[in-house]
């Protein structure tokens, strides 16, 4: 019995690895495809309930959203298909990520009656293509040459990536392999490419929260340190979403994270519950961490990301500050940096350049001017080491900023080094004005172009009117404003912080 049950099973088993074709290539593909159905769905479900928000709030630049039904056998074969080909463009594995938005609809379900109906949905599968915002303000009938496109094509994997390429002059492919961009460019003479960092801005500030949390750095004392980054945070980060968690972190700051648990280690377990209850809290909202970086995304898995996104974030703050609290955002970020950034070379290289600072910065334009002079230093020492070692990104190197294309009023000569002592001669009026409208407006415009930083009418947007004739900066009370009407509790926090800055008087030593 039981040898007949052995034979059996050696005779299927031959069977089915007779079915794969002869050839290496072959079994491979074989193998990744079976393993691939234990893959979680790359393509995102959406409803009635998320559709607008979701696709209002997606940094892709295109978004394909196939309308279906479970119980169509058609669907369930196309299925493959399609997550084929989202597997390229959605989450964190994905190989060109933020291009793309790739989405499906189940029109059999009820709650989803009047959004097929308002696409006009006429059989399964069908597949449409647009930018994700006309789709959220969208509708009607898809026509060919219309915002929103029907995709006539796209029957199998490489039907629909055909058509797609058609669509974008692209040559992306099925068996494309993450960090293989030769689609990655950098174009410094576009200032409107820092746009979509707004998006690796939140990546940044999710996963710094996410290192301090992991690695257990809060300590006794660094807690203060921590508290005031957050404040500056609630009041000043470029996100919406990020200076209302910023808050909700911090209203429940001293329940989740007491000082006396920090002080008091005999109860380890306790500590530990504390902190991953804080982790609980999600410092950009629910939508984020995405998992990629967009703008600071570099060609290799080792470069870029996280430490581009953090500079983008101090840089924002930076510009978004009052005269009065120029000193005390300066005091605030060096501690950050110097507590809670994991790097300890990167790390003391910072603090030993805060340190360098002895007289107290009276306006924005200071703090300001000294990040983006330091960043500067920053990159012409890695630059060399890099250079050297070969470790840098071979599509982004490290250069100084702003380059000329990017600025050109922003060099005294023509971006011609000063030959006795090797520096670039710059106007820094004009540095500090591309600053306040690189990191300030054009940062947050594509936010501002979705309404996602204006959900309330009464709240002034943050970034109008940055640069008066005097090049001062002024920011008004948007951040605050908001808060108030999303949460009386946040916004009573971000109303007594700013209030607390404008009261204070401007510190006159370096602490």
């Amino acid at each position: 019995m039981y040898l007949a049950v052995v034979i059996l099973l050696l005779c299927r088993l031959s069977f089915e690895a007779s079915s794969v074709p002869i050839g290496s290539r072959s079994i491979l593909r074989a193998i990744r495809d079976n393993s691939s159905a234990d893959l979680p769905d790359a393509a995102v479900d959406l409803n009635a309930t998320n559709f607008d928000y979701v696709l209002k709030d997606s940094p892709a630049s295109f978004a394909v959203v196939e309308f279906f039904a479970h119980w169509c056998p058609a669907c369930r074969n196309y299925k493959s298909h399609y997550e084929k080909v989202a597997r390229l463009f959605n989450g964190p594995d994905a190989v060109h990520p933020g291009t793309i938005f790739m989405t499906r609809v189940d029109c059999a379900l009820k709650i989803n009656t009047k959004l097929c109906d308002r696409f006009s949905v006429s059989h399964y599968p069908m597949l449409l293509w647009g930018t994700p915002s006309k789709f959220a303000s969208g509708g009607s009938e898809p026509k060919q040459d219309g915002e929103i496109r029907k995709i006539d094509d796209g029957r199998t994997a490489e039907r629909l990536l055909n058509w797609i390429n058609k669509q974008m002059g692209s040559s992306f492919g099925l068996n494309d392999e993450k960090y293989q961009h030769e689609d990655l460019h950098s174009n410094y003479s576009d200032p409107g490419q820092i746009a979509r960092a707004i998006y690796d801005v939140e990546e940044a500030t999710s996963a710094a929260f996410e290192i301090i949390l992991e690695h257990k750095m809060v300590k006794p004392g660094n807690r203060a340190s921590l508290i005031r980054f957050l404040q500056l945070l609630v009041a000043h980060h470029p996100s919406k979403r990020c200076r209302k968690g910023s808050a909700e972190i911090l209203v429940n700051f001293d329940d989740l994270c007491p000082s006396g648990m920090l002080i008091d280690n005999t109860d380890k377990t306790l500590a530990t519950n504390e902190m991953a209850a804080l982790g609980n809290f999600q410092i950009c909202g629910k939508e984020v961490p995405r998992g990629y970086w967009i703008f600071c995304r570099g060609s290799r898995k080792d470069t870029r990301g996280f430490s581009c996104g953090l500079w983008v974030l101090l840089h924002a703050v930076s510009v978004r500050i009052e005269d009065t609290e120029s000193h005390t955002a300066f005091t605030t970020i060096c501690d950050f940096i110097h507590n809670f950034f994991i790097c300890e070379e990167c790390r003391q290289h910072f603090y030993d350049m805060c340190s360098s600072v002895s007289t107290p910065f009276n306006k924005t334009r200071d703090l300001a001017l000294w990040l983006w002079g330091i960043h500067n230093k920053v990159n012409g020492r890695l630059r060399k080491e890099e250079a050297s070692l070969e470790t840098g990104d071979p599509k982004f190197p490290k250069i100084i900023w702003p380059p000329k294309p990017l600025c050109p009023s922003c060099y005294l000569s023509w971006g011609h080094e000063n030959s006795t002592n090797g520096q670039i001669d710059w106007d820094q009026d004009e540095v500090f004005k591309f600053l306040v409208g690189y990191y300030g407006k054009t940062l947050v415009s594509v936010y501002k172009k979705k309404g996602l930083n204006r959900n309330r009418r009464d709240e002034i947007a943050m970034t109008d009117d940055m640069v008066g004739a005097t090049n001062a900066v002024v920011v008004p009370v948007g951040a605050a404003v908001a808060i108030v009407v999303a949460s009386c509790a946040f916004g009573a926090l971000a109303c007594f912080w700013r209030s607390r800055q404008k009261s204070r008087k401007t510190r006159r030593n370096w602490s």
